[in-house]
C-alpha cells in the first residue's frame, strides 16, 4: 500500500471515528476555532476555494496540503465528491501527515 493509499485509509477512519469536518463551512469553524489539525484541500478545488483556504490555515497557522482530487477525497469518507476535510484528532493528523506529500513553496523569479 502506498503513502497516498494510507492517507485515504487514515482519513475514512478518522470520518468513522468522528473526527473529521468537511465542507467549506464545517472546515471553516474548525480552522477559526482551533479544532483543525490540518486540512486538505482537493488539486481540483476552484482558485477561490484555493485561495480562501490558504489565506486561512495560514492566519491560523493549520497546515493545509492538496492532494487527490474531489472524488478520491469523497470516496475516502465515504460521501460522493468532497473539496475539503479538516482532521479535527492530533493522533489522526500525526498518521496522516507524513502519508502526504506537500508541495515545496516556489520563490518567485523577479
Amino acid at each position: 500500500m502506498n503513502k497516498q493509499s494510507k492517507a485515504l485509509s487514515y482519513l475514512g477512519l478518522a470520518m468513522r471515528a468522528g473526527k473529521l469536518a468537511f465542507g467549506d463551512e464545517g472546515v471553516l469553524g474548525a480552522v477559526r476555532s482551533g479544532q483543525a489539525r490540518l486540512v486538505v484541500l482537493a488539486e481540483d478545488a476552484s482558485a477561490n476555494t484555493r485561495k480562501k483556504f490558504q489565506d486561512k490555515c495560514r492566519h491560523y497557522n493549520v497546515e493545509l496540503f492538496e492532494c487527490f482530487n474531489r472524488y478520491e477525497l469523497g470516496g475516502a469518507i465515504g460521501k460522493e465528491a468532497r473539496v475539503l476535510v479538516a482532521v479535527l484528532d492530533s493522533g489522526f493528523a500525526q498518521l496522516i501527515r507524513p502519508c502526504l506529500v506537500k508541495p515545496p513553496e516556489v520563490e518567485p523569479i523577479e
